[in-house]
């Protein structure tokens, strides 16, 4: 059958699939609602079929943990919907007909892994009448295992969910229609071979290229409520794989999905030859909670007995902190105003905080108060000034009105000078100490794919005053197999200096390492400023000294800033020498919260990096109602592909995640946990101990 027939028949099927009402219960003109929520993952990870994807989104926030086996590839994916219409999924391939090297002191014995990235996004909902569609990008950066490109359209009929794509790269080698935009430029009649660069770059010039191919197929609903089948059929032919050569008997394929609770499990018969299977796992990134054991709120009395706080001087800062997680520092009565300065640490949702304080408050609140001001103070920084509107409070609290919120009873804004100025604040003094855990990971290495090292920083530091800190972290590592780490720098020749590429000689060297140790200076200088400086032994691999200046509005869309840093490189050998190389760096820091994405973070730092390249790392973050955070970044800069080495530039993801999800207790404070594909010395910015956006962050609460 030519290429045009198959064209034809693939718009007439469009048609006709674009004129099935949804449903007899549906009536003309309503909008048909996406299929339920129960939408399956293909082999390589991502709302599909089994080899082929298709135009349906999970529920926004959704997140898949999928492990699948198709004999000659294994896949391990995570997919998230970041958005309701943007899905993206990252992805390891074990290929298992190739080595990781020919050389076994290199790599033993360990098959040849590659790393993927997806990103599918949603160009139209489905309607009565009109069919989902979807435009989408696999493997996009990298070396291409699986480069493809595709557009393809979902349609819901009663129990039945069909779909029709067209894809090129990978989903199209087996050419079985006509490229359509080879029609209108010869350009795009063939595809480029291979990858440019040193791997890890987009490349733009392949896309929509090549031959093209028809793919598509049906899922049903069986009357068993955990089961659905399904049907596809493929557009690739297997003649190009990274596995060599494929027999394929069929292109149709055929599989069943079982669902249990959050975990499915799908049985699959691929090529007309082989046989599949897949586990996945799913939970959602915005219902994810954890039970809590919180002290009841103190209740509203109606009229309110005022405690003399000259007899309860002990139990007024006592039952805040009981009752709110607030550490009282000072209070202070201002005509109409009470006024409470202190530190929130439990708490990480504002509104709940807020109304615990001021619930606990009352009682100890004077006659005739009409304001109460709560002040939050981070250290000796005073971030966030509440107002309290103590009658509105009083009725929303106290559930007197047919539509309470205690949000609308108060106001965020910055410490205003005559709130600071009512009160001497008690100064910081004195030695502290404190321990956290880490946990550094490493996927795809030569030696072994997963690499681990955990253990403890251990924090000693004195406050000299509100301003001047010595600070100090000693990393102490208990449970790693870095010890078989027997890569060292590679032989690449790039002109760029080994800023980070001797990470092997840093972590390996000892079980006891001096992590951090430097003086640090930070002030308030006017409303919405903030600034600090420091010097010492600034990270694992850098000392030197710098200093940064942040401007921050309260609860403001953006914040802008600027760092400049003068550093030396820390010798592996001890923890006290320094190399001979040495650096200016430093950035200009953009901090933007888009209307147009919700609970989202960009941030784009523009200046010089560690390798004295310069450019920009742009980030993105988004943040979840469970207050998990997935964030990714790339530094593009003005070192080449080939002068920057294998990934082409830096890039990378993290997950962020609140203590207080592991806990029945709240809490504040988080751990990350970050994955870099590939490290090398071009983009890489000093991890500087203190960064004013972190100790800022309660004026705009993006990850509190």
């Amino acid at each position: 059958m030519s290429g045009n027939t198959i064209t034809i028949i693939s718009l007439t099927l469009i048609a006709s699939v674009v004129s099935l009402p949804a449903s007899a219960d549906v009536a003309a003109g309503e909008t048909w609602q996406q299929p339920d929520s129960g939408l399956s993952q293909m082999a390589h990870g991502g709302v599909g079929l089994i080899q082929t994807p298709t135009a349906r989104m999970a529920e926004e926030g959704s997140l898949f943990v999928n492990y699948t086996d198709n004999e000659e590839y294994r896949f391990w994916s995570v997919s998230i919907q970041l958005y309701d219409w943007l899905e993206s999924t990252v992805r390891y391939t074990d290929v298992r007909t190739r080595l990781y090297s020919a050389d076994p002191g290199f790599s033993g014995d360990q098959t040849l892994k590659d790393k993927g990235i997806d990103v599918k996004f949603r160009l139209l909902k489905e309607s009565t009448y009109l069919p989902q569609v979807a435009l989408g990008f696999r493997d996009f950066g990298g070396t291409g295992f699986f480069e493809s490109e595709f557009i393809s359209l979902s349609k819901k009929w009663h129990k039945l969910d069909f779909h029709l794509g067209i894809g090129w790269g990978y989903l199209g080698n087996a050419g079985n229609t006509d490229n359509p935009f080879c029609q209108l430029k010869d350009s795009f009649c063939s595809r480029p071979i291979g990858f440019s660069g040193r791997g890890g770059s987009i490349d733009y010039d392949q896309f929509f290229k090549g031959p093209a191919s028809l793919f598509g197929g049906v899922e049903y609903q069986t009357p068993w409520q955990p089961l659905k089948l399904k049907l596809e059929y493929e557009g690739n032919n297997y003649q190009n794989d990274r596995a060599g050569e494929i027999t394929q008997d069929s292109r149709w394929n055929i599989g069943a999905v079982y669902q249990w609770g959050d975990a499915r499990f799908d049985l699959n018969y691929q090529r007309g030859n082989t046989l599949g299977f897949g586990v996945h796992y799913q939970f959602n990134l915005n219902e994810d909670n954890q039970y809590k054991i919180k002290p009841a709120k103190t209740p509203i009395v109606t009229p309110r007995v005022v405690k003399p706080l000259s007899a309860e001087e002990k139990a007024f800062p006592s039952q805040l902190f009981k009752d709110a997680g607030f550490v009282l520092k000072a209070y202070k009565t201002e005509g109409d105003e009470f006024i409470l300065y202190g530190h929130s640490i439990y708490y990480r949702d504002d509104t709940e905080a807020t109304e615990r304080i001021a619930r606990a408050a009352l009682p100890y609140t004077p006659v005739g108060i009409k304001t109460l001001r709560i002040v939050e103070l981070s250290g000796n920084l005073a971030l966030v000034e509440k107002v309290v509107d103590v009658a509105r409070f009083e009725q929303h609290a106290s559930y007197a009105t047919l539509t309470p919120d205690v949000r609308s009873t108060y106001v965020r804004q910055s410490p205003q000078q005559s709130t600071l100025a009512a009160v001497n604040l008690p100064e910081m003094g004195g030695f502290y100490s404190g321990i956290e855990t880490f946990w550094v990971q490493s996927f795809g290495n030569p030696e072994s794919f997963y690499m681990y090292q955990g253990g403890v920083y251990l924090g000693l530091g004195y406050q000299a005053n509100d301003e001047l800190s010595l600070r100090t972290t000693t990393k102490i590592t208990l449970l790693e197999n870095f010890d078989k780490f027997n890569f060292g720098v590679d032989g690449q020749n790039t002109p760029l200096p080994r800023v980070r590429t001797f990470v092997r000689e840093y972590v390996t060297r000892s079980k006891i390492t001096l992590d951090n140790a430097y003086l640090h200076w930070q002030q308030q200088p006017a409303t919405d400023w903030f600034v600090q400086a420091y010097g010492g032994y600034l990270e694992t691999m850098f000392g030197g000294v710098g200093a940064e200046v942040l401007y921050r509005p309260v609860d403001s869309e953006w914040a802008l800033g600027v760092d400049v840093n003068y550093v030396k490189q820390r010798s592996y050998e001890n923890d006290f020498d320094f190399f001979d190389y040495t650096a200016v760096t430093g950035h200009v820091n953009l901090y933007w919260h888009p209307e147009f994405l919700p609970n989202t973070r960009l941030t784009v730092n523009l200046g010089q990096f560690l390798a004295k390249d310069k450019g920009a790392n742009i980030g993105f973050a988004k943040r979840f109602d469970s207050g998990i955070v997935i964030g990714a970044y790339a530094a593009i800069t003005n070192v080449s592909s080939e002068e920057y080495g294998e990934g082409s530039f830096s890039k990378g993801f993290y997950l962020s995640i609140p203590f207080d999800l592991f806990s029945t207790y709240p809490s504040k404070g988080r751990g990350m946990i970050p994955w870099v594909p590939i490290g090398r010395d071009g983009g890489q910015p000093l991890n500087r101990p203190v960064k004013l956006v972190d100790s800022t962050e309660p004026r705009s609460g993006f990850f509190d």
